[in-house]
């Protein structure tokens, strides 16, 4: 069983910042976190979930272009725990913020820009709120 716990969100005025963490727990993802593969997704109101941005087993990381040097994802693999960092905070990043894990990750950019493009990630946290005004 895997859980994953989104913390960090609120309401932010543009161009402030705010850091999202995801806890992992469970003992399939606590064993085996550093191989996992995780992600940070959002979905607007009205819109599809698209992603923000991936990062895998070997600290390859991909970003969805809107969010290209403002956002920062990382993983701390003592922690179990996924960030991600964002700066430069504009209205159009207002979402709900979604944590997603993936036992099947492969060591490759492409690879993970797909997995985070087609949503292919087997786990998924409840999300947080990120309003930008």
């Amino acid at each position: 069983h895997v859980q994953l716990v989104e913390s960090g969100g609120g309401s932010v005025q543009a161009g402030g910042s705010l850091t999202l963490s995801c806890a992992s727990a469970g003992y399939t993802i606590s064993t085996y976190y550093r191989v996992f593969c995780m992600g940070w997704f959002r979905q607007a109101p009205g819109k599809g979930r698209e992603g923000v941005a991936g990062i895998d087993s070997d600290g390859t990381i991909k970003y969805a272009d809107s969010v290209k040097g403002r956002f920062t994802i990382s993983k701390d693999n003592a922690k179990n725990t996924l960030y991600l960092q964002m700066n430069s905070l504009k209205p159009e990043d207002t979402a709900l913020y979604y944590c997603a894990a993936d036992a099947t990750c492969y060591t490759n950019e492409l690879k993970l820009a797909a997995k985070v493009s087609k949503r292919d990630f087997g786990y998924w946290g409840q999300g947080t709120q990120v309003t930008v005004s």
